[in-house]
């Protein structure tokens, strides 16, 4: 979380517990990429936990380190796994096909990003009471363009309902971020979608039972 090293910490551990529970809910191999999203998610909110804590010990070393795992998470995963873990859910047709172009995208923008992690400084401190990442390149027009089709778009394509629902929400979340928090977008927009990933867990938990087929599933599955 981006208020403090107890939240994070706090949002991490709930994450945890959620996303193991989501993980056991996944009923074959192709829905695990996108059943541990929650507990990526927690990992990320974790490793900012640790940032808040260097900025207390003057642990510069540990700072940047910790800095740069948590934009990989922010900058490099979520555009290429989102869209492809989401892919990997759908049934064959029209939407497919999309999401493999949005996956495309994300694969672009998310090596793109992984060149400017490495090539440039990326550095965190806090201004307020939020972590303000200095992260070159990551608002140009171009960038942000992709990043928001391949991470929310690509969600809002889903034959699924709450997928589609994850979507909609991480598309109002990053706007709230943008014009509330602009300054700390990066960290305030990964908080909000990291609490939006319970919205993952309800799209396993809200599934039929086994062997149960319920009608309004097949006409989901054939739009």
């Amino acid at each position: 979380m981006c208020f403090s090293a107890t939240a994070s910490f706090t949002a991490g551990a709930l994450l945890l517990g959620i996303g193991t529970l989501t993980l056991r809910a996944a009923r074959s191999p192709r829905e695990l990429p996108f059943a541990a999203i929650p507990l990526l998610f927690a990992l990320q909110q974790l490793i900012e936990g640790v940032i808040w804590l260097t900025f207390n010990t003057e642990a510069p070393l540990l700072n940047t380190v910790m800095t740069h795992v948590y934009s990989f998470f922010s900058h490099v995963l979520w555009p290429i796994y989102l869209p492809v873990a989401v892919l990997m859910i759908e049934l064959p047709g029209q939407r497919r096909r999309a999401l493999i172009a949005l996956a495309a995208a994300g694969a672009a923008v998310g090596t793109y990003l992984l060149y400017v992690l490495v090539a440039f400084p990326v550095t965190s401190r806090p201004t307020g009471k939020h972590v303000e990442y200095d992260s070159p390149h990551f608002f140009a027009a171009t960038v942000m363009t992709l990043y928001l089709l391949s991470t929310t778009v690509s969600p809002l394509l889903s034959t699924h309902r709450m997928v589609r629902v994850f979507g909609a929400l991480a598309l109002l979340s990053f706007g709230g971020a943008y014009y509330f928090y602009a300054m700390w977008f990066i960290s305030v927009w990964c908080f909000f979608a990291a609490l939006l990933s319970i919205v993952i867990y309800l799209h396993f938990a809200a599934r039929p039972a086994r062997g149960v087929i319920r009608l309004p599933d097949i006409v989901e599955k054939r739009t």
